[in-house]
């Protein structure tokens, strides 16, 4: 059954997917002035178009998050979104501020723009993925605020399900670990041991609770799997992903002063933590393989099971790589942390997003699924940015390797940028990987507007 209000998700689809696309032309901005040093300075610094990539991933991902729980929760809870209205307005303010906050990166000084949003009364920017103004902090946290009072109150007159809890868990986790963003001790040490408490508990916590549910949720629908199989398999997931996950943080306490025994505690549950994400992997092809119904959209089964594998590739496989202390003595910093960093981030995150409006947006438009020839292209994007960034991350692999013997481990180490000479070939294929990832988001874009036969609404 379809909620009238479950159409307040669409306009977060689509600002995602712009913002997505934002994303991928300032990491190919980045990945040219890698090699072309010089390349649209002064107007986009290196700096700059840093900081706007990572800041879009997040914005975006949270747009998808967002417009992910509106579709969700009312057919989860069987009951309409208790305000609409708030939603919609919520969409615009953030919308807007985000706009805003792009817009004075690209044009003021970073100082200048610290300046004039009121850094002075409370010093929160120059950190790392934390760069927003103070103004924009304390927006995105009365926006996170009213999105989970719209949530809470929707579940809370509504049917309390495993999915929605665990979604909710995730989410409110992802707004209190966001506060600690204001906390910005002058003691550098003490800085960092708190600002993973926000990045590493974002991306190796909660939003893994939010991962698991939204994947939960699109595998009950197009497999027709029963609700007590999947549910069981998500508090097995959830219950993996904090234990490694949270005692996991001390991967990242390993060189910044730190207690020595974060070296043991982070490098032993570290090395747990592709136990939770293997499991994800066989519990989307388990579902997919007892499924009761062949659904007519293929395009989503086939994310799902993607988000499965690529989840496990990149924050398993690439994140336990390099997460034992004696290797990470070597590889921290390097471009193995990039190749990590982007598969897991692709793998986890984007292609859950991805996942669910491809499975949401025929539904929003009155069809159970897209036409035959609009899937076939969807499935066509999806190889192309899975293959992508498989290459992408290969490519920054072989140049973290390479960049740790001559700068790191050989007996005659280089000169940082010396060493950023010789693995310049390895840039150069990541751009052009790049390229071919743009070119499948793109297609992922036109294949909703392919026209064909519709199907009547599944069951």
């Amino acid at each position: 059954m379809q909620y009238k209000s479950q159409a307040v998700a669409k306009p977060y689809f689509i600002a995602a997917i712009g913002l997505f696309v934002g994303q991928i032309l300032f990491g190919l901005i980045m990945g040219l002035q890698y090699v072309v040093g010089d390349f649209l300075f002064p107007a986009i610094p290196f700096n700059i178009a840093r900081m706007v990539h990572t800041n879009l991933l997040i914005v975006w991902l949270l747009f998808g998050f967002m417009g992910s729980s509106y579709y969700l929760v009312p057919e989860e809870t069987e009951t309409e979104l208790w305000s609409p209205k708030l939603a919609i307005a919520l969409f615009w303010i953030f919308l807007v501020a985000g706009a805003l906050t792009i817009v004075g990166y690209l044009s003021l000084p970073y100082a200048k723009l610290a300046e004039l949003t009121g850094n002075d009364l409370l010093e929160t920017m120059g950190r790392e993925f934390l760069e927003q103004p103070l103004i924009t902090k304390v927006g995105i946290v009365v926006v996170a605020l009213a999105f989970l009072f719209n949530i809470t109150m929707t579940t809370l007159k509504g049917r309390k399900t495993s999915i929605v809890l665990v979604l909710l868990l995730g989410l409110w986790g992802l707004a209190v670990m966001f506060l600690f963003s204001f906390y910005n001790p002058h003691n550098l040490v003490l800085d960092k041991f708190y600002w993973w408490w926000v990045v590493h508990l974002w991306v190796e916590g909660v939003w893994e609770l939010i991962l698991g549910a939204l994947l939960a949720f699109v595998l009950i629908k197009v497999t027709g799997v029963d609700r007590e199989v999947i549910e069981k398999w998500l508090y097995v997931i959830i219950t993996l992903t904090l234990i490694t996950g949270i005692i996991g943080t001390g991967h990242h306490y390993f060189w910044i002063g730190a207690p020595e025994y974060w070296q043991w505690w982070g490098s032993i549950f570290s090395a747990l933590e592709p136990i939770p994400f293997f499991a994800m992997t066989i519990f989307a092809f388990n579902m997919v393989n007892r499924r009761r119904r062949d659904h007519p959209n293929r395009a989503a089964t086939l994310w799902a099971l993607g988000t499965g594998v690529m989840s496990f590739l990149g924050a398993g496989v690439w994140g336990f790589l390099h997460t034992l202390a004696p290797v990470n003595y070597y590889t921290h910093g390097t471009q193995i942390t990039a190749a990590h960093g982007h598969m897991s981030f692709y793998g986890a995150y984007a292609m859950v997003v991805l996942c669910v409006i491809s499975y949401a947006m025929p539904v929003l438009r009155g069809r159970a699924a897209n036409s035959n020839k609009a899937q076939v292209m969807e499935m066509w994007s999806f190889w192309l940015m899975t293959v992508s960034m498989v290459f992408i991350t290969l490519f920054l692999t072989a140049a973290g390797v390479l960049q740790v013997w001559l700068q790191r481990y050989s007996d005659t180490p280089m000169p940082f940028m010396q060493a950023q000479d010789q693995i310049s070939l390895f840039y150069w294929m990541r751009e052009g990987a790049g390229v071919f990832f743009l070119i499948g988001l793109i297609i992922y874009i036109v294949s909703f507007f392919i026209k064909g036969e519709t199907r009547a609404q599944a069951a």
